[in-house]
């Protein structure tokens, strides 16, 4: 599978980043992965700001992968802004995390997650779940048109 739109992967744990890495990697899934650490990082290059000014704004990924356990703005709040803006609404967000809390279950999709998927331990099983989910939404899924 391969596509020239970016994955947004916004993870904190360099441990699950490298494990998301050889998962697509063994799933064939080509997207380039844009790693943001934070969600400061998160919204910086979705606005293009920060570290990320002068970036096209109008290239939105393709897709979100969005943990919620993050410094400085917690995933949650990254999903609330994402969804407050007209340009990223209908960006597809999947959660992807290892909360158990149902709380976190709740508000993910009341505040408009796609997806919430909680994280595997075993990599094996991760591997399929990040196949599955590329398979979805980076080949299944139709996109939503931009807003205008």
């Amino acid at each position: 599978m391969t596509s020239d739109r970016v994955i947004l992967l916004v993870e904190d744990n360099p441990s699950d980043v490298e494990l998301t890495m050889r998962a697509l990697e063994m799933s064939r899934i080509a997207n380039r992965l844009v790693v943001a650490e934070d969600g400061e990082a998160a919204l910086e290059f979705l606005w293009g700001t920060g570290r990320y000014v002068g970036r096209d704004v109008s290239d939105l990924p393709a897709l979100v992968l969005l943990d919620l356990n993050l410094p400085l703005l917690s995933g949650l709040e990254v999903l609330e802004m994402i969804r407050a803006d007209a340009r990223t609404r209908r960006l597809p967000v999947v959660i992807l995390t290892s909360s158990k809390e149902e709380q976190d279950l709740a508000d993910g999709y009341d505040l408009g997650a796609n997806s919430y998927i909680r994280k595997p331990v075993d990599f094996n099983q991760f591997a399929v779940c990040i196949e599955q989910l590329g398979l979805y939404w980076l080949v299944l899924n139709e996109q939503a048109p931009p807003v205008k």
